[in-house]
């Protein structure tokens, strides 16, 4: 479909007698749209010079709707007469709050910081609103402070509010992305950027990186769940939509008042299409495919006053995009006539050949006006201010993107509104945040979206009076319904108390059918004490984002069957079981679908669990209180090895067609569908290198010596050569599933991959590496943990100090950041040895589980000496 093409949307209440008819209509467009973008690129010429080159004339031309405002504009001028380069530089930069203070602020005249996903005010693990408003006005302060000679130019702050205000306790968390694509309710979207926007301004903060306008073609990408649907026109449908809500209307007095904020539409692009559904990849596609599918949200989110355009992170035909000229400044500045922000990702830049984090001229030349530079921003800072005064960087591209910047604060009215605490809706938060309205909005998000694939002789809508069990390790669980990008970066390691004001599924469901005059049993693993009427089993999907979510396949967790045998086991009791599946995107759940008589996609449906209830359960008197209304945004697969949308393009059937979606009027039923998953299901666990005490699967256990030479474990016990260091099973869960390493001289024990890890898109975050270990005795000082990246190249961390710290005996998950890694001299891109572990007489420790993750009880620093923070 072309961007301007929009697809019928279905309004709250419409009849689905149609649904078919209009399934079928909507897979047949969108595989014109399929089969014409591979078309085109079954005839993209072979020389890479070709498959990249941009005709900035074929793609949509566009103006800001916002016409010159002379007032703002002389202001601007005015304002950059006075500038320093040094000023005008600082404003180009974006430093995040775990690594810059308010005083940096103050000294160095940055133009915004951001908060990640993973980064908090000092002291505030879970913050709520007065501790984003207190470090939102100490940053506000600091720019406006000239007390060092700067100028007082009022700075930014992002943050990733990208399903609601996610990163504040006690705010109204929405579904995610893929849920509210599923709605076809462009008016809902524009509601929910509205909450979204005054919860923000509540907290103090102004900016959101928001929306995502992906259009992930593949769900294997672990960022697929981020965009509204594979349907480009959808896309750009709501593009105009959540844009309108967060920043308010161009032209009129709300657009970007105290009650709006301004929206970041990201990420420009292609990111959605990349090889094989990599985060970060390569989208290997021709440019009408690039310019058709998935830049088809950017022109309305610029006709709708976008003030700020994220770039991404991928790459297109081998280019990557943070440095591809062509695209930034010769497509969206100069054709689509974007006249605000062009925003780099989280150091981004660094990954353009010849560019560093903390040097990287060619994306400034390209068209970037200010880089995310997280944790690089103060070499950041320094080598772009030579580069300026060189001239490597003109005069005239710094002044072009210091122009862009001070228009947005000015659009914004920054300069003039005081302190983040003195908005009105931060004055009073209390009844912003999280309050009954906003969680409504929320609460109808979560009936619109569920989507129902199968209702076996009319299973659904359940009687509430009569018992209930509610099932499965989703039900109560408000962080799993939730997903990544809430309250942290991947979404783990919370509990429900981090959720005040929320609702669990098991507690909607509970509530509704107390209130009904029958009962309920929550019991995760299916047991009762009373034989119920009726099941609900929910599970799903546990919390990820970004290369953390990637799969190789869709199966859903291949090699455990637990939710599996918890269906067939309900059933085979003789009780009328209902699914719900949480997941973030369509997965092959063919054996699941089977196994119960009712099925339903609640996707990742946010803090207002009660919405399932409200269209499961009948009304006490028997009436429907709310249909199913959600529609496939997605298509879902027919096996674990199809991807759908590709499987399309040649030709081939998906299990349930985009658009597919049943109400309570359709008495069709599904049948048994085929359980062949077309490929081994072996159980798929990324970035786990050691488990249970067990290396993971085709990885080696090896311990080496003192003098030399090295031994593979195969048994226990086992010992090197040497005698050097010796390794038992001893149990930590279960039994012998941990291992205790001995050492009595100098030694080491490492983990060997099958083939070399790439390993770097992870580095560049908050990624650790993670032991569940035990300290038995206290090791030498200079003992180490490293990684080993081929003959001759290997990095260690010096780690004995901080170990000897911890407590004895007490098993704990440790991690190091990656980083510290490459600041050692790793190349993270080809780790052979991702795990080793040095050390000399004396030490002895347990360990169960060496992995990647984010979440540790006690995270070492690097070394003082390395260039990582």
């Amino acid at each position: 479909m072309r961007p301007g093409s929009a697809p019928p949307v279905r309004q709250p209440g419409a009849h689905a007698v149609p649904l078919l008819q209009r399934s079928c209509l909507f897979l047949r467009s969108h595989s014109v749209a399929l089969a014409f973008a591979g078309a085109v690129l079954s005839t993209v010429p072979a020389a890479a010079g070709d498959a990249n080159a941009v005709h900035p004339e074929q793609w949509p031309k566009g103006t800001s709707p916002l016409p010159p405002n002379p007032a703002i504009e002389a202001r601007i001028h005015a304002l950059m007469a006075k500038m320093s380069v040094e000023d005008k530089v600082g404003q180009m930069i974006q430093a995040d709050i775990k690594y810059v203070t308010p005083d940096d602020v103050r000294t160095y005249r940055l133009g915004s910081v951001l908060a990640g996903g993973n980064s908090k005010p000092p002291g505030h693990p879970y913050p709520d609103g007065s501790h984003w408003r207190e470090l939102a006005d100490a940053f506000y302060h600091a720019s406006m402070d000239t007390s060092r000679g700067g100028l007082a130019i009022p700075v930014l702050f992002g943050i990733d509010a990208v399903h609601g205000h996610n990163n504040l306790v006690g705010s109204t968390l929405f579904p995610q992305n893929s849920a509210l694509g599923a709605t076809r309710d462009p008016q809902l979207i524009h509601d929910i950027g509205e909450v979204t926007a005054q919860e923000l301004r509540a907290s103090g903060i102004s900016w959101t990186f928001a929306p995502t306008l992906t259009v992930p073609q593949d769900g294997r990408w672990g960022r697929a769940y981020e965009g509204y649907s594979q349907n480009p026109a959808l896309v750009a449908q709501y593009a105009a939509a959540v844009v309108g809500g967060l920043e308010g209307k161009p032209g009129t007095p709300q657009f970007l008042d105290a009650q709006h904020v301004i929206a970041t539409a990201k990420h420009f692009v292609g990111d959605g299409g990349t090889h094989d559904g990599k985060d970060q990849g390569d989208a290997q596609i021709s440019e009408a495919a690039l310019r058709d599918i998935h830049a088809a949200g950017y022109p309305p989110a610029i006709k709708a006053g976008v003030q700020v355009v994220m770039v991404s992170f991928s790459s297109w035909n081998g280019v990557k995009m943070a440095g591809n000229k062509a695209l930034i400044t010769g497509v969206l500045k100069e054709r689509m006539g974007f006249d605000g922000i062009v925003l780099g990702d989280w150091n981004a830049h660094g990954q353009v050949p010849g560019c560093t984090n903390e040097d990287c001229a060619v994306a400034y030349n390209a068209g970037l006006d200010m880089l995310e530079a997280p944790d690089s921003w103060k070499g950041l800072y320094t080598n772009t201010l030579a580069q300026v005064k060189a001239g490597t960087i003109p005069m005239s591209r710094v002044d072009d993107a210091v122009t862009r910047i001070l228009r947005v604060k000015m659009r914004l009215g920054m300069f003039d509104a005081g302190a983040p605490s003195t908005n009105p809706l931060a004055v009073k938060a209390a009844d912003i945040i999280g309050s009954p309205a906003h969680r409504e909005v929320a609460r109808r998000a979560v009936r619109e979206s569920l989507v129902l694939l199968k209702n076996h002789r009319g299973t659904l809508p359940i009687d509430p009076r009569k018992h209930v069990l509610v099932a499965g390790n989703g039900a109560d669980d408000i962080s799993k319904q939730n997903g990544g990008w809430t309250l942290g970066w991947q979404g783990t390691g919370l509990t429900n108390a981090n959720f005040p004001g929320a609702t669990s599924i098991w507690a909607g469901i509970d509530a509704q059918v107390k209130a009904a005059g029958g009962s309920a049993e929550l019991s995760v693993e299916g047991n009762y004490t009373q034989k119920p009427d009726a099941a609900i089993v929910v599970f799903g999907e546990d919390p990820y984002a970004e290369f953390q979510g990637d799969r190789s396949n869709l199966a859903y967790r291949p090699g455990n069957d637990r939710d599996l045998e918890l269906l067939r086991k309900l059933r085979g009791q003789g009780i009328p079981v209902t699914a719900v599946f949480l997941t973030g995107r369509p997965l092959w759940v063919n054996r699941e679908i089977n196994a119960a008589d009712a099925f339903v996609v609640a996707w990742l449906p946010g803090s207002e669990g009660e919405g399932v209830a409200d269209v499961l359960l009948r009304k006490p008197d028997g009436r429907v209180a709310y249909d199913f209304h959600g529609k496939l945004a997605y298509a879902w697969p027919r096996s674990a090895a199809q991807i759908p949308v590709a499987a399309i393009a040649r030709g081939e059937r998906p299990q349930f067609p985009y658009g597919f979606g049943l109400t309570y009027a359709d008495h069709a039923d599904t049948g048994n569908l085929p359980e062949d998953p077309g490929l081994t299901l072996n159980n798929e666990q990324t970035g786990v290198y050691f488990t249970r005490g067990k290396p993971a699967a085709d990885f080696v256990l090896r311990l080496s010596g003192a003098h030399g030479g090295a031994t593979n474990v195969t048994a226990m016990p086992s010992a090197a050569a040497d005698g050097s260091v010796r390794i038992e099973a001893v149990d930590y869960k279960a039994q012998e599933d941990a291992r205790e390493v001995r050492w009595s001289g100098a030694a080491s024990v490492e983990l060997v991959a099958p083939a070399p890890l790439d390993v770097e898109r992870e580095t560049n975050g908050d990624v650790l590496l993670v032991t569940t270990l035990r300290m038995d005795a206290a090791p030498p000082a200079d003992s180490a943990i490293g990684v080993g990246c081929g003959t001759g190249c290997e990095a260690s961390v010096p780690v004995g100090t901080q170990l000897a710290a911890l407590p004895q005996g007490q098993w704990l998950r440790v991690g190091i950041p990656l980083k510290c890694f490459r600041a050692a001299g790793a190349n993270m891109s080809r780790l052979d040895r991702p795990f080793a572990w040095s050390s000399h007489a004396g030490a002895q420790m347990a360990i169960t589980d060496v992995s990647l993750s984010t979440v540790a009880d006690r995270t070492l620093s690097c070394p003082p000496s390395g260039n990582a923070p």
